[in-house]
């Protein structure tokens, strides 16, 4: 029986084996620093970072990430949804981003 450490990683490696422009892992790494980030945040950093894409492409990128992968933390109180990486898989999601950086 797999651990939930083990099935994160799993879906996390076949997830970013379909980033074909680097985008996800730009945004992994956003998230890795341990900060809490609106869509807006997440679109601006890439923006910054010359990636060429939409608002409703970060919103569902990051919302997959929420809901498939199950790594992001999500506060609805406010106007805006705010996304921090759960404590319990950073560790995994760096190791992850270090392998695939190699």
């Amino acid at each position: 029986m797999q651990s939930s450490e083990d099935r994160v990683k799993e879906r996390l490696e076949k997830y970013l084996s379909r980033d074909e422009n680097g985008i996800r892992k730009i945004v992994l790494n956003l998230f890795i620093t341990g900060d809490k980030f609106t869509t807006g945040d997440v679109y601006k950093h890439l923006e910054q970072e010359s990636c060429d894409v939409s608002y409703r492409g970060v919103s569902a990128m990051v919302g997959l990430m929420n809901t498939r992968l199950g790594i992001l933390s999500i506060n609805v109180t406010g106007d805006h949804n705010i996304y921090s990486l759960k404590d319990d898989y950073k560790t995994v999601v760096q190791a992850i981003l270090t392998h695939t950086a190699q």
